[in-house]
């Protein structure tokens, strides 16, 4: 099976959505993982250059010239992520064509030349699915060295996800790397109420409109590097980004569920909470406290003590006390 190139005529059946910047090193693995795939339709890789000031666009440009079939380049002369206006989503998403999306940025790569053949297979034959995901493999740049893990951990066959799952998750069932959605399932006109335009939000828009599978199988690389989107912020910055964007998401729904997912983000991030954090963020997490404690009341309560560690210093009073008491 190849991806007929020969075929201008036949509808394009998976468009994939390359974002890249300054990847350079990265982006040759990228592109072989793309023109290595060996499908029954046609697909096409929109690669969109963000303006790299390094040799990435020139490279991209060498395989749009020898896979012309597959490799549909655009190249930006302004930097469209920095201005924080949704104009590289929406250049982007305008140029795919395909029935479904595979998403894949120009750090990361596939290793599995069937990867878009049994996405597509699973999503033709399961209509009321609207994405299929699959596990990867996490590759350190500066030690260059897999992790031993393949993830998401805890699963050793097919799982089947929705959206009550993902707010409640204890690991990412899906990522751009591994994901392939339905295009007419995403609802761009929804996703662009979000003051924020992180994954979760992506995800949560499009889980809102169906289910999604995990498959078992291990066929893509995520690459951790400095100057990563996401692997190069600190903890620190990390932890902050995404209450910021779990935030966002009350700030349009302002329901039950969005407040769950605040109150799950708190539960897992306990240990984060600490002066520094505090001080920075002050504004941020007493506001997310104060919705937490609408909805959870006392549950929310005990959470936020949890958070800046009252409950075990209660209790050790309480046991000073009552040790007191029996003297």
């Amino acid at each position: 099976m190849n991806n007929k190139i020969d075929s201008p005529k036949e509808l394009i059946m998976v468009s994939i959505k390359c974002l890249v910047y300054n990847h350079e090193k990265f982006i040759r693995e990228t592109l072989e993982g793309f023109i290595m795939q060996k499908t029954n339709f046609r697909f096409e890789a929109i690669v969109h250059d963000d303006a790299s000031t390094d040799n990435t666009a020139n490279i991209i440009r060498e395989y749009a010239e020898k896979y012309p079939g597959i490799i549909k380049p655009i190249y930006e002369i302004e930097n469209q992520y920095s201005k924080k206006d949704s104009s590289l989503s929406r250049i982007i998403n305008e140029a795919c064509t395909g029935k479904y999306i595979a998403m894949c940025e120009g750090d990361d790569y596939w290793t599995d030349p069937y990867k878009l053949q049994k996405q597509v297979d699973f999503l033709e034959s399961h209509p009321d699915y609207v994405l299929c995901s699959h596990r990867y493999r996490k590759f350190y740049q500066n030690t260059l060295s897999f992790d031993n893990s393949i993830l998401p951990r805890y699963f050793n066959k097919d799982f089947t996800f929705d959206l009550n799952y993902y707010i409640l998750r204890e690991d990412w069932v899906t990522q751009p790397l591994t994901c392939m959605y339905r295009a007419s399932a995403f609802d761009y006109d929804y996703y662009m109420k979000f003051k924020n335009k992180k994954d979760l939000i992506f995800f949560y828009v499009l889980l809102k409109r169906g289910k999604g599978v995990l498959l078992n199988d291990c066929m893509g690389v995520y690459r951790i590097h400095e100057k990563g989107v996401w692997s190069g912020l600190s903890l620190k910055n990390q932890f902050i980004s995404e209450l910021q964007t779990t935030k966002s998401i009350y700030d349009v729904e302002h329901n039950f569920t969005a407040a769950s997912m605040l109150k799950v983000f708190l539960q897992r991030n306990c240990n984060m909470f600490n002066s520094q954090i505090m001080k920075s963020e002050l504004k941020l997490i007493l506001s997310v406290w104060c919705i937490v404690v609408k909805y959870f009341k006392i549950e929310g309560i005990i959470l936020i003590m949890h958070q800046l560690h009252l409950k075990i210093k209660l209790q050790k009073l309480w046991n000073k006390i009552v040790s007191i008491g029996k003297r």
